[in-house]
């Protein structure tokens, strides 16, 4: 199957970070997702109640995102995927990539972040 749902840009401001001060100030993520689905019947029947809508989608992935100070992206990205997977019975694997522009580095960068895939078990 390739059949595939996909938001990205979703920019949600939250606490994560190593740093003290990520913990009190906070910073703007963004995140991007790619949820396989077998979109065929939806395809055909032209309803919702044959994908998943991106609406819910937003509000499971934002809630997870958000519901507690995570130190490492990483974690939060695992928080996300799992909470897709529980909420989205159809979806068969998600990709979650969190990206952190404003990482306290020394360096100049565009972007930093992490991708994690997890496959429905």
């Amino acid at each position: 199957m390739s059949d595939r749902v996909f938001i990205t840009g979703l920019s949600l401001h939250a606490y994560h970070g190593v740093m003290p001060y990520e913990g009190k100030v906070g910073q703007t993520f963004t995140i991007d997702l790619a949820l396989d689905i077998d979109l065929s019947a939806a395809a055909h029947s032209d309803k919702v109640a044959d994908t998943v809508s991106y609406d819910k989608v937003v509000d499971c992935v934002s809630a997870a995102f958000v519901a507690q100070r995570y130190r490492l992206i990483e974690a939060a990205a695992g928080k996300v995927a799992d909470a897709v997977l529980a909420a989205f019975p159809r979806v068969t694997r998600v990709s979650v990539t969190i990206h952190k522009p404003h990482a306290p580095i020394a360096a100049t960068f565009s972007d930093v972040g992490v991708t994690l895939v997890r496959n429905r078990k």
